[in-house]
């Protein structure tokens, strides 16, 4: 009756007994696909860290850095033994064997904490520090230990040890804004890490465990007794022997903190712009931004060619450019000196003529980084200071006309627009240099109708003039009336093509490489014709003219060679004069932020003087 009774129960259950091991299968199942998307979901990227940019000058001395955190990443194999060893004995023995956590320790930990009643025992593995620098808050919850042992484990699947090993050396915290062993060696002993000792390299190690206790800047002889104890557990677990300890912890520490170069911002403030430039002309960003149809598309296109320079400049790099100390130091402090402290301020830019490049900037007086930099970013009206690139050269190349070719400087009236000359006076008949040199306006105008003011804007294309627009197609541009205007690098950079009619765009950057220096970027553009031979010939004559017996007269000329043109704008409210000796192309511009007249300085003849320091060597 019972066995009946039992085998009853038993196929009655049967049904039940399925049913719940096809629940468990499932869940099983649905247990190993949930871990399986997890681990797919969970894919450990590097974080995005800023390295420094470094700036070296025309000598191959660095001059400037950009960062806010230090860094000098290294390749673990560049490691010796000995600074592996220093951090593994002292964070985790056991690295090489766990797989990204240590359950005795956590064991132990967890026991001590619960008896005490607080967090403050830790067990942490290389690989979970790596995973909290990394990815998870510093927060002492049991949530945020669970997160962390989970992605320490799967850290652990996506990478080798090594690999982890060295994101820890070059990514923990050393104080002071200072992150990895590299960047630790260099700041706080100016030396990269292959040329230090063991003392000193037992001295860094003291710091990460707890940065602030430790900092060397504020309590060295903590940090020392520190690397003491350090030495000693490399001692008891047989990596240096009793009598090595000796001679490390007596081994010298005399800190040499690194100095933030910072020398000349005026002009790494513009290395900075050109080098947006240089990356979205590489990767063909800017021609995308030319084709712009409208303001919101042509604001994204920016938008990309930032975040992309930012991603760039996030990887460490090291620029080299062509400043010339010396002449950018000169020229700081002649037109500082020039300018005083009346709030008049002034924008200069300054180019070597055999390399064609930007040897020196003025940014204005008072300058500090990060300021308005008034060099390429002051936009103002040019005055009389263009007619040789928009009215002469353009009139020389249409036709078989020189310098002392006659014209017609009389008055003159087009659709409405009367021009008059300075001071009023009229003119008849006069010779070309007789009207550049004391910047008739009646004569630039009427050259600017024989050539046609399509014509005439069509030269100035190769000059990529950024806010010079159809608006601008007009005679007052004959006179420098544009909507806009021009900056003082703009104008010096055009001026350039005087020297010999050929024209590059003259730039800062000579090349930029990456930290192991690899080059990644470099201009190569091939220089093109844009003015005849007598046409150049043609404006060098009337431009030393101008020095010798025009407007400019007050310009020194030390060189067998030196021209230029000046130029005013109504009320003189803009000074410019640009020009070239045998050496260099300048265009300086003087005037107020907030427009304003400056007669009394014109009758100074500041803007001469202030062109003239530029010129020397």
């Amino acid at each position: 009756m019972r066995q009946l009774l039992g085998l009853l129960i038993t196929l009655t259950c049967f049904p039940l007994l399925l049913f719940i091991q096809n629940q468990i299968q499932a869940e099983v199942v649905q247990t190993e696909t949930l871990h399986e998307n997890i681990r797919e979901a969970v894919q450990l990227q590097a974080p995005v860290i800023e390295a420094p940019v470094q700036m070296t000058d025309r000598n191959g001395q660095m001059f400037a850095e950009e960062y806010v955190e230090w860094r000098r990443p290294i390749d673990l194999k560049e490691m010796t033994f000995f600074t592996r060893q220093v951090f593994l004995q002292s964070e985790d023995r056991s690295f090489y064997e766990h797989r990204g956590y240590d359950i005795a320790a956590i064991i132990r930990a967890f026991t001590i904490n619960a008896a005490a009643d607080d967090k403050r025992q830790g067990a942490s593995t290389i690989t979970q520090q790596v995973v909290r620098m990394r990815y998870l808050t510093t927060e002492k919850t049991y949530e945020r230990k669970f997160k962390e042992l989970f992605l320490a484990a799967e850290l652990e699947k996506q990478s080798s040890k090594d690999e982890i090993l060295e994101m820890y050396l070059n990514e923990m915290y050393f104080g002071n804004r200072v992150y990895g062993i590299g960047g630790a060696a260099t700041y706080y002993f100016s030396k990269p890490l292959e040329k230090l000792n063991e003392g000193e390299i037992a001295f860094l190690a003291a710091i990460p465990n707890n940065p602030s206790l430790y900092d060397p800047l504020k309590h060295f002889d903590r940090t020392k007794e520190r690397q003491e104890r350090m030495l000693n557990v490399l001692v008891k677990q047989q990596i240096i022997t009793a009598e090595q300890y000796e001679e490390y912890h007596q081994l010298p520490i005399k800190l040499h903190i690194k100095k933030k170069e910072q020398d000349f911002p005026m002009y790494s403030s513009y290395v900075l712009e050109e080098l947006k430039q240089l990356i979205a002309r590489s990767e063909g960003l800017d021609t995308s931004l030319l084709k712009a149809k409208t303001m919101e598309e042509r604001q994204r296109l920016q938008n990309a060619i930032n975040q992309r320079a930012r991603e760039i400049i996030g990887q460490g790099l090291i620029i080299d450019t062509a400043l010339n100390p010396s002449k950018q130091l000169h020229d700081q402090n002649r037109l500082s000196a020039l300018l005083g402290n009346s709030g008049v301020q002034a924008g200069a830019a300054i180019i070597d003529n055999e390399a064609r490049e930007i040897v020196s900037l003025y940014a204005g007086t008072g300058y500090k980084k990060t300021d308005f930099n008034r060099s390429y970013q002051a936009v103002r009206q040019p005055g009389s200071a263009i007619k040789p690139l928009l009215v002469y050269a353009p009139f020389f190349e249409s036709g078989p006309f020189h310098a002392d070719t006659p014209i017609n400087s009389s008055n003159i009236c087009i659709q409405g627009y009367c021009p008059r000359n300075f001071g009023n006076y009229q003119f008849g008949t006069t010779s070309i240099r007789e009207a550049f040199i004391n910047s008739y306006n009646t004569t630039a105008v009427r050259l600017l109708q024989r050539v046609g003011i399509d014509n005439a804007f069509a030269h100035l294309k190769p000059f990529s003039f950024q806010h010079v627009s159809a608006e601008d197609y007009g005679y007052p541009a004959a006179l420098g009336g544009f909507s806009k205007g021009v900056t003082p690098l703009e104008l010096a950079s055009a001026t350039t093509s005087f020297i010999d009619g050929m024209y590059s765009t003259p730039h800062a950057i000579r090349a930029v490489k990456d930290l192991d220096g690899n080059i990644l970027y470099k201009w190569n553009e091939s220089p093109k014709n844009v003015w005849s031979y007598s046409t150049v010939n043609s404006i060098r004559s009337l431009m030393q003219d101008v020095v010798l017996n025009g407007t400019g007269q007050g310009i020194s000329h030390s060189t067998s060679y030196t021209g230029a043109k000046t130029g005013t704008t109504d009320s003189y409210k803009d000074l410019w004069v640009t020009g070239m000796n045998d050496h260099y192309t300048s265009a300086v511009w003087i005037g107020y932020d907030k427009p304003a007249p400056l007669p009394t300085l014109r009758a100074q003849n500041l803007h001469l003087r202030a062109f003239s320091s530029t010129m020397r060597e």
